[in-house]
């Protein structure tokens, strides 16, 4: 079978195995609940089918609907997110390295959660105020670092980077500041807390918004697979067949952050998807942004339902940040996919 048949293959496997995935992760907890039940809730809920008396109240139903569901798809929405805009990143700085995150993304967002509990905005923005202050940082720093790369010329990967670099490191340093001066241990263990993610805040009118933002993300990078597979090859290589990647570049950056920062404002800063999900779609299907982008969507969606599941489960009465669990988790395969000698960026286009 050629790669191409291989990936579409995969692409019905993956979305066949997410929605399998979300039964049968709801089913899992310490409540175990039969999947039959889980599917008859869905079934009320959705399409107004059983009794209502059964299925559309009660512990069973409370549980499925309002309590695992929406979490379980919050973590689809997220890792799905964030493994196209892994993808995204890695083509657009040519760096295998790049994640979300990078170009001081995540750096801003810790700053404006930061912000938000040590300088009175929380009081202005509600019970949500780290969530939201951490996105609008993480779009306001990915703004930044495009002005920076633009000085003295148009933007290029490397400026981006290294602008990320050095606004990364005076977002961090500002944010440690400010939980230095506030000398609070709770607001600093509400930080910490967030920043190493989880879907506990998870509720349906949030998640519409999240998938609709990742849904929509989706399909505008997957318009442009051809520009995403030219970056791949470099400036200079492109411009001689006519394309400027500086304009797209910075483009596709304020989507990027956009999409991050809404998945940031739900679910807080969930590292190592972007990075680790694209590396193994790319070495088994190649560097074809027409088929990596969903392929990377859907194995991140996949990923991260069950991710949630270990972080409910491992330690009974106890939830795991889901930061924690996607490291451990991560880094033994990003160091397996470093392992393998033929693995290359460009790969096979």
């Amino acid at each position: 079978m050629s790669r191409r048949g291989r990936a579409s293959l995969a692409l019905v496997i993956l979305a066949a195995a997410l929605v399998l995935s979300l039964g049968l992760a709801v089913s899992v907890g310490s409540m175990a609940i039969p999947m039959g039940d889980v599917y008859r809730v869905m079934a009320y809920e959705l399409f107004g089918l059983g009794d209502s008396s059964t299925w559309g109240s009660g512990g069973v139903h409370d549980v499925v609907w309002l309590i695992r569901l929406p979490r379980l798809v919050l973590a689809a929405a997220t890792g799905a997110g964030l493994g196209l805009c892994g993808a995204v990143m890695q083509a657009m700085v040519q760096n295998t390295m790049a994640d979300p995150y990078i170009l001081g993304v995540s750096s801003g967002a810790y700053l404006g959660a930061a912000l938000a509990l040590t300088a009175g905005a929380g009081t202005a923005l509600g019970g949500n105020a780290m969530g939201l202050a951490g996105a609008v940082g993480a779009f306001l720093a990915a703004a930044a670092v495009l002005l920076l790369a633009r000085l003295g010329g148009r933007s290029t990967p490397v400026k981006l980077l290294l602008s990320g670099v050095a606004l990364s490191a005076v977002c961090s340093a500002l944010g440690n500041f400010c939980i230095v001066l506030e000398n609070d241990d709770h607001a600093a263990a509400a930080l910490v807390q967030w920043t190493m993610g989880g879907m506990g805040a998870a509720s349906w009118p949030g998640n519409a918004i999240a998938c609709g933002v990742v849904i929509s993300g989706g399909l505008f990078f997957w318009s442009q697979y051809r520009t995403l597979n030219l970056m791949l090859l470099g400036d200079e290589c492109a411009g001689t067949l006519g394309v400027e990647l500086s304009a797209k570049r910075l483009i596709y950056l304020l989507v990027v952050a956009a999409m991050v920062g809404v998945l940031v404002y739900q679910a807080g800063m969930v590292g190592f998807v972007g990075l680790i999900i694209p590396h193994g779609v790319r070495l088994l299907f190649g560097s074809d942004h027409r088929t990596l982008l969903p392929l990377a969507a859907l194995t991140g969606a996949v990923f991260l339902v069950w991710m949630d599941v270990l972080c409910r489960v491992v330690l009974p009465g106890n939830e795991i940040p889901m930061g924690i669990l996607t490291a451990l988790v991560g880094a033994p395969v990003f160091l397996a996919l470093l392992a393998r000698r033929r693995y290359g960026f460009g790969g096979e286009v």
